[in-house]
């Protein structure tokens, strides 16, 4: 800027004298240290934006600042120069650059620098005269006054940014440890705007709701209908429908004060939670009604064995004579329900299994084989996709969950349907799966088919499905049931290797 101003005054002299005057030398000397100015400046603005030595740079650019005050004050008058200002100009430019020791060094440099040109005036001839020595004087007094001031400034400029440094280096790990916090909590956050337009989802949300980064753009109503007309600061249920299917979400809503009246919706997916609640509803209700029903069965039992004796009596004395037909019917009707009886107490009461380590897969390919045989599956095939597994169970009682099971899928799939039994090992013991492809099951139908006496099968007891959760339970293991027509029926029974697991 001081050297454009230099050019700025030469030009104004040259215009202002003859047009036919020619250039003097220190004229000629003038515009040729423009000239330098303007090509160091440019070289020095590539360096430095490369970032290559610049402390050496800094330096350079100091004792290059002092030549070019000297220089222009030399051939501009001398201690009589406009442009004297150029040396506190470079005491600034120091103190800029390098702080506290610039300002020092380039005060010392102004100083020998113009006590120089000084010199150089006294060696041609000129007296030291009072005015002289009044403006060297003044001179060098504004250059000490220029180098304490801008070192004091440079130096509490460097502490201030020190600081700001440090606030901005706490900053940056605040906000580091916010995000790192943020994206580590299990439960789901989001917030939007007053007009709905959401502002941040963090990933738990995102995996809850089953959002990407593209959907994340929608209004808050879109992902959560009803939300924003739910009471801020109270625990609230909300129903959403997601591309996982549809979620129970427990949240709330708290107004943040800033200027757009932005909302936070904090949330955890309470659907596996309902879920099992409903499970223990439900399993509380059946024992009730398995300790009732197991003591109706014992006092069915007994006058029922009576019952079967005193026809088979009357069918010895009726032989031969039409009433034998109905003392038989008795007496096979008493034994059916004999059965349903004794398959209720084995539900009811079963009896604990024998555990021991045994191979699953093998378990099942015996089981299939034996089922082969059955009527029910001439037409129906059995496909196994058997991988070795292992877990503590009771041979039998994994037989006859595997017979129920794989039966209620023949009769499901029908003559031109398909049944799988797959076998693979799970994270603490083994996984069977039972699958077939009708999918016939309802939405309606599936909480309740475990339930006993439950059954849309002509024919069924409805004790089957009972019995092998009964079963599955008492292995310390877990059964689910998924069932579409797209995808068809799975049952899902994992069987741990420990039963405590």
């Amino acid at each position: 800027m001081a050297t454009t101003l230099f050019l700025v005054v030469l030009a104004f002299r040259f215009d202002s004298r003859d047009p036919q005057t020619e250039l003097s030398a220190s004229e000629m000397a003038s515009f040729a240290i423009i000239a330098t100015v303007y090509v160091l400046t440019l070289g020095t603005g590539l360096v430095l934006r490369r970032g290559v030595g610049t402390r050496a740079l800094a330096w350079a650019q100091i004792g290059f600042d002092l030549a070019l005050a000297a220089a222009v004050v030399l051939v501009s008058g001398g201690t009589d120069s406009p442009f004297t200002v150029l040396f506190l100009l470079a005491i600034v430019g120091g103190s800029v650059l390098l702080g506290v020791l610039g300002a020092r060094v380039a005060a010392v440099g102004s100083a020998l620098a113009y006590v120089g040109v000084l010199g150089f005036q006294l060696r041609g001839g000129r007296g030291l005269a009072g005015p002289l020595v009044l403006n060297a004087s003044t001179q060098l007094l504004a250059q000490l006054l220029i180098a304490l001031l801008s070192g004091y400034v440079a130096e509490q400029l460097s502490r201030a940014g020190g600081r700001l440094s440090d606030r901005e280096r706490d900053l940056r790990r605040l906000t580091e440890l916010q995000n790192r916090i943020v994206g580590a909590m299990p439960s789901g956050l989001v917030t939007c705007e007053a007009n709905g337009r959401v502002t941040y989802v963090n990933p738990a949300a995102r995996s809850m709701l089953g959002l990407s980064s593209v959907e994340q753009d929608l209004g808050i109503e879109r992902l959560m209908p009803g939300v924003l007309k739910l009471r801020p600061g109270r625990r609230s249920e909300l129903s959403v429908q997601t591309p996982r299917g549809e979620r129970t979400l427990g949240l709330s809503v708290t107004p943040l004060a800033d200027e757009s009246q932005s909302s936070l919706i904090v949330f955890q997916d309470l659907t596996e939670l309902r879920r099992l609640e409903g499970e223990l509803d439900r399993l509380d209700r059946l024992a009730d009604l398995g300790r009732m029903s197991a003591q109706l069965a014992h006092e069915v039992r007994n006058p029922l064995a009576s019952m079967r004796g005193a026809a088979q009596l009357l069918a010895g004395d009726l032989t031969q004579t039409p009433q034998e037909r109905l003392a038989r019917l008795i007496v096979t009707e008493a034994d059916r329900l004999s059965g349903l009886v004794e398959g209720y107490l084995r539900l009811a009461r079963p009896p604990p299994p024998d555990l021991a380590v045994r191979r699953v897969d093998l378990i099942a390919a015996e089981t299939v084989e034996m089922l082969r045989a059955d009527p029910a599956f001439r037409s129906t095939g059995i496909e196994e996709v058997l991988s070795e597994a292992s877990a503590r169970v009771d041979q039998d009682q994994l037989k006859q969950v595997l017979i129920n099971l794989l039966r209620n899928a023949a009769a499901a799939a029908g003559e031109d349907g398909r049944v799988r039994v797959r076998v693979a090992p799970d994270q603490q013991g083994a996984r069977l799966e039972v699958w077939d492809s009708a999918g016939a099951i309802s939405p309606e139908d599936l909480p309740r088919i475990f339930e006993p006496f439950f059954t849309r099968r002509a024919g069924g007891t409805g004790l089957g499905l009972s019995t092998v959760k009964a079963i599955v339970y008492a292995h310390g293991g877990t059964i689910d049931v998924t069932s579409t027509p797209a995808a068809g029926t799975t049952f899902s029974v994992r069987l741990p290797a420990n039963p405590g697991a």
